[in-house]
């Protein structure tokens, strides 16, 4: 069994509190807008990290995560990218892809909206941690935390911290 903590839109900021559940996890996925590599960097001194960049990141953290990151977790097939869209409404860049060969978990970032969605169509599970930054329209810092055991996607949680 795996511990996952989902986080994305840091917008260059990383706390105490955040650490706190990385310390908690096995990995930690990030879905992009990470702003400084300094979030990073704290991150992965503590435990592994798959990252993709976002649109506001510059090109010190473009050189060091992908676009897109698709990779395997146990017996899971994962995609993370920044800008994806959700179910009915993927964005361009990723839909004749995702219609071809879905995953079995795609994330995103971007939208600053907590969702966690099935696509009944695609039969794969759509996750947005929303945004755990200060920066944005968002009134509510929120991640994600669950686990993958073999193929199940389980123990699915909530963290949100007080307003910004």
């Amino acid at each position: 069994m795996t511990k996952i903590l989902l986080l994305s839109d840091t917008h260059s900021y990383i706390d105490n509190d955040i650490l706190k559940y990385v310390k908690q996890a096995d990995e930690v996925w990030h879905a992009g807008d990470i702003g400084d590599l300094k979030v990073t960097d704290a991150i992965k001194k503590l435990k592994p990290l798959r990252a993709v960049f976002g649109n506001i990141d510059d090109n010190k953290v473009r050189v060091e995560f992908p676009e897109n990151n698709r990779f395997m977790c146990e017996d899971v097939d994962v995609w993370i990218t920044h800008i994806g869209g959700y179910p009915n409404a993927y964005n361009m860049r990723v839909r004749e892809e995702i219609k071809q060969n879905p995953p079995k978990l795609f994330i995103c970032g971007h939208s600053h909206i907590l969702k966690v969605m099935p696509d009944k169509k695609l039969h794969l599970l759509h996750m947005n941690p929303g945004a755990v930054g200060k920066h944005g329209f968002h009134k509510t810092r929120t991640m994600l935390r669950f686990t993958i055991d073999g193929s199940k996607i389980d123990n699915l949680e909530v963290i949100e911290f007080n307003k910004r």
